[in-house]
């Protein structure tokens, strides 16, 4: 008899051990039944008394027997912790699911009621009772409408329908904050007038990602969308872009049956849908609805080419920790207590006032717990922050996770305010002054984008990727010629500029970079169709120290210049090469002439060796503004060479002898001079002897 039950109980073990895997999706309302109502997204207080589209929470539950996990994405500008944390225990009670599985996330319209108090709006009183047992509902709904299914992944490039929208101001053109300093460097929205910036602040995020839900049979139940663009705008109350995309994608989908179509917020705390670097007579005029339809035009084609995974596990991880906030000093908070003291019962009228009372805030709150989480679906994972983060926190994540496919939903479990990158608090702008908008603590981003990213290795139960760009041809290129060193900067964040030779001489950025904008020439530094990356060089240099080179020596470096050609007496200065205390002033210089010095000098290359800034010789060519071009520098003994662009542009000869070990190279800058680079510079090489004809022509990229 036990001979005969052997394969019975086998085949029953191994039936629980691969449990079939289930989801079910759902969609419930949760437009206002009480008008007006207030709504959120902007800087004063506002209420709304008429709706331009319903607003929706859209749910999917998956189990793969198990685990069980909850996914909802409110058409809501944020939702507070507390809120989600009581509509998670209350769904919770009703339906098993742990309330630490359950994943809650805001689309971010502008045009939907307030759940939570933001700047110059508190929260509906009426609507955040029902907002969440509407929550509740959808969570339920969706439990019980699970059926036996299998779920899939794409990715598609949506670049054209996203932007950077955070701009670096020029060192001329900052403005006011509302504590009354000349403090901004870059902000929100100042591309609008190009003449007054130097370039954006940041990379974008073009992926328009799907996690797809079907059926075993392929009828679909849910398509779960991720994108990173901030919002598109529209009337009352609506649900914006989302809505729309959403309910396009049942459409064009599932148009008689009940498949849910639902698309999270990625990672576009700097990002917007106007593209500033085309000028404005020269951009289309889209609608959202055009806008909604375009995008979901890319969706689907990615969609067709989805490939399924019929069993897969389910895993999930929470971290919660706590996180200071930037509380106001002695001075600022006194300045607070006077104004809105003046302010008294009425509600704020001016971003002062606004300023005013969150200080009062922060400093009554100190600190305040947030939530990261991690999904596993299979070979794809979700990360979540409560906060609006910038697009390259998001590339950050996903270039470290250890599963095949990642999204990041952002806004998710909290609405915790913006956390830039630390080294862009120094600049200012709308996204750094204290508030519960921007109020955690200067080192926030790495903390979260680090709590991500850990708790994807938890689910995956494997390491983090290493990240490293690929070496395309054109690297390939300059590492064959053998350089000293060679820094391709591609870094996610400084201080360290690694050196991509053999060599090991790392380079140092200074403070005020922004990291990982688009390079040149991608297709040729880079394989399989990876960006090449660059840094923005803010004011700042980049510093290396190179022994042993001594009168003969080669340099090759790609730069995209952010200044106008006339903004100031030096456009900026792009290497020098200085003594062993790093005095570059008895140097060797190359920089781009601005509006001072002899006639013609204006945006042409420049060099001057030793003190006498009047011998400054000139190249023959004008640089156009945000353009790359490619520089190499050769000095023979006393002779020096400048190609730009392939081309010999100016041959002189130093007036300096080159002393035994100058170790200083400043590239961006110079030590005794306030006119550092102001834009791109990527693809740095050194090379310790003077290169050939035949060797420039290789580090050529067509």
């Amino acid at each position: 008899m036990l001979r005969h039950s052997l394969p019975i109980l086998f085949l029953l073990l191994t039936t629980t051990l691969r449990a079939e895997f289930k989801a079910g999706a759902a969609i419930t309302d949760i437009t206002p039944p009480k008008l007006p109502v207030l709504v959120n997204g902007g800087m004063l207080s506002r209420y709304v008394d008429k709706i331009n589209t319903r607003v929706n929470a859209r749910a999917i539950v998956a189990t793969d027997g198990k685990t069980q996990i909850a996914i909802v994405v409110a058409d809501s500008c944020m939702m507070s912790r507390e809120v989600l944390d009581d509509a998670k225990k209350m769904a919770a009670a009703k339906t098993g699911i742990p309330a630490d599985r359950m994943l809650i996330s805001a689309t971010h319209a502008h045009s939907t009621p307030a759940s939570m108090g933001c700047l110059g709006t508190d929260p509906d009183p009426n609507y955040v009772p029902f907002l969440k047992e509407k929550l509740v509902e959808a969570i339920a709904a969706a439990q019980a409408a699970m059926v036996p299914a299998r779920i899939g992944f794409a990715k598609a490039d949506a670049a054209e329908f996203t932007a950077l929208r955070q701009w670096i101001r020029r060192p001329d053109r900052m403005v006011d904050d509302p504590f009354g300093n000349k403090s901004v460097r870059a902000n929100m929205h100042a591309g609008r007038n190009l003449d007054d910036v130097t370039g954006e602040a940041g990379p974008e995020d073009p992926d328009l990602s799907l996690i797809s839900i079907q059926t075993k049979g392929g009828k679909p139940l849910a398509v779960l969308a991720n994108f990173s663009m901030h919002y598109f705008g529209d009337k009352d109350i609506s649900a914006d872009y989302f809505g729309l995309f959403s309910d396009g994608l049942k459409q064009r989908l599932d148009p008689q049956g009940s498949m849910v179509g639902m698309i999270s917020h990625g990672c576009s705390g700097d990002i917007f849908r106007t593209d500033y670097r085309i000028p404005e007579k020269e951009r289309p005029k889209t609608t959202i609805d055009e806008y909604a339809n375009q995008l979901l035009d890319i969706a689907i084609k990615a969609y067709a080419g989805i490939k399924y995974d019929e069993q897969p596990t389910l895993a999930m991880a929470e971290t919660r920790m706590n996180l200071k906030y930037r509380t106001p000093d002695k001075q600022r908070l006194e300045w607070a207590q006077r104004v809105v003291t003046e302010i008294g019962d009425r509600l704020a009228k001016t971003p002062t006032e606004v300023y005013a009372r969150e200080q009062i805030i922060l400093q009554e709150r100190q600190q305040t717990e947030i939530v990261v989480q991690a999904l596993r679906l299979g070979d794809i994972g979700i990360a979540t922050t409560p906060n609006e983060t910038y697009a390259i926190t998001g590339l950050k994540i996903k270039a470290a996770s250890p599963l095949k496919h990642t999204m990041v939903i952002e806004l998710a479990n909290g609405g915790d305010g913006y956390i830039p990158p630390p080294e862009m608090h120094a600049w200012g702008g709308y996204n750094t002054w204290a508030a519960r908008s921007a109020g955690l603590e200067v080192n926030a981003e790495p903390k979260i984008a680090n709590a991500a990213i850990a708790a994807l290795e938890r689910v995956a139960a494997k390491p983090r990727q290493e990240w490293k760009l690929s070496d395309g041809a054109a690297a390939k290129a300059v590492l064959a010629l053998k350089p000293a060193a060679y820094w391709r900067l591609n870094e996610f964040t400084g201080p360290v500029a690694a050196d991509a030779s053999a060599h090991g001489k790392d380079a140092v950025y200074e403070r005020d970079v922004a990291y990982y904008l688009e390079g040149p020439k991608s297709a040729s530094f880079c394989a399989d169709g990876e960006v090449n990356r660059a840094p923005h060089l803010v004011g700042a240099r980049i510093r290396s120290r190179l022994p042993g080179l001594g009168s003969q020596y080669s340099l090759s470096l790609w730069f995209w210049n952010g200044m106008p050609n006339e903004g100031r007496d030096t456009s900026g200065w792009l290497v020098s090469r200085g003594h062993d205390q790093g005095l570059s002033v008895n140097g060797e210089h190359v920089g781009i002439g601005g509006k001072s010095g002899k006639s013609g000098n204006t945006g042409r290359l420049i060099f001057f060796s030793g003190t006498d800034e009047k011998s400054v010789v000139a190249g023959k060519t004008e640089i156009p503004r945000w353009q790359w071009q490619h520089l190499v520098l050769v000095r023979d003994k006393n002779k020096v060479r400048a190609y730009l662009n392939g081309t010999l542009e100016l041959e002189t000869e130093s007036g300096m002898d080159a002393p035994k070990a100058p170790h200083e190279y400043f590239f961006g800058g110079r030590s005794d001079n306030d006119s550092n680079f102001e834009g791109r510079l990527d693809e740095i090489a050194v090379f310790d002897r003077a290169l050939k004809a035949e060797e420039i022509a290789k580090l050529e990229v067509k």
